[in-house]
């Protein structure tokens, strides 16, 4: 099978697990993050650790995770049916989106996926697992994309090819900015991203214990560990709260209803 193809495909059954695949990586990256490098922790006082540096750390990775799932919220709120469907079975696409964020990025979902991620990573400060997970990130979405767009330069032909040749693909550039055709939902973004603000504050909070223990905040021996309830417990309960009112509106009321013209 010629590169190309081999590409086209690994591609595609990544496409189709692309749901997925995030949580086989980090179930991958767990022994690291529980039993890696232990230089970092080892050079800083659990009281200097828990005061200080994860207060500092936990801010930047948190507004680099919010600016992913920004990103990803404002993409879903601005592009019209047919375009970003949450299809997983094949590729789909009755029309080509290069207005809004498409027009600054050709693949702002992916963008926000690896933000999200970039933002957990920084939080466990352990520089090895953000370049593994980083590279692990790279190869999965390289592939996932190339397929994406082998199958939109089929479409639509010369219109593909005239907009890839003016937006990057995963680097915003804001030269060539279109407003979007369609104003912002919040509406769509309300039934469709709540799984998403749901993983991340699950995410958190795992990290968030897994390093306290780490740097000697709590010891698990004996019978009964000492297992403190952390700020971040408390976020992740109002995040479940949130998330089991929205999905009830979704699933039985018509309060989100899907927004003519959406997806």
């Amino acid at each position: 099978m010629a590169l190309i193809h081999s590409f086209e495909t690994t591609g595609n059954r990544l496409f189709r697990k692309r749901g997925i695949i995030p949580l086989y990586i980090l179930i991958l990256a767990l022994p690291i993050l529980l039993f890696g490098n232990q230089t970092v922790y080892n050079s800083i006082s659990a009281h200097t650790a828990e005061y200080i540096v994860k207060p500092i750390v936990a801010v930047i990775s948190i507004l680099i995770s919010l600016l992913g799932l920004g990103i990803r919220c404002y993409a879903i709120g601005t592009t019209p049916h047919g375009t970003s469907g949450r299809n997983t079975e094949k590729q789909v696409a009755k029309q080509l989106n290069t207005a809004g964020i498409y027009s600054v990025v050709r693949h702002p979902l992916y963008l926000g996926n690896y933000l999200m991620w970039a933002g957990f990573l920084i939080f466990t400060l352990d520089i090895l697992l953000f370049i593994i997970v980083s590279l692990l990130f790279w190869l999965y979405y390289e592939r996932i994309m190339f397929a994406e767009e082998r199958y939109l330069e089929k479409q639509f032909g010369d219109q593909f090819l005239e907009w890839a040749a003016q937006v990057p693909p995963f680097i915003p550039s804001f030269k060539k900015r279109k407003p979007s055709k369609i104003p912002f939902s919040l509406k769509t973004v309300l039934r469709r991203e709540y799984p998403g603000l749901f993983a991340m504050a699950l995410i958190y909070t795992l990290v968030d214990y897994i390093t306290a223990y780490r740097f000697g905040a709590y010891e698990l021996s004996g019978q009964f560990p000492y297992i403190p309830i952390r700020i971040s417990f408390y976020v992740l309960l109002i995040c479940l709260v949130l998330i089991l009112v929205l999905r009830t509106l979704k699933h039985h009321t018509t309060v989100l209803n899907r927004v003519e013209g959406r997806d």
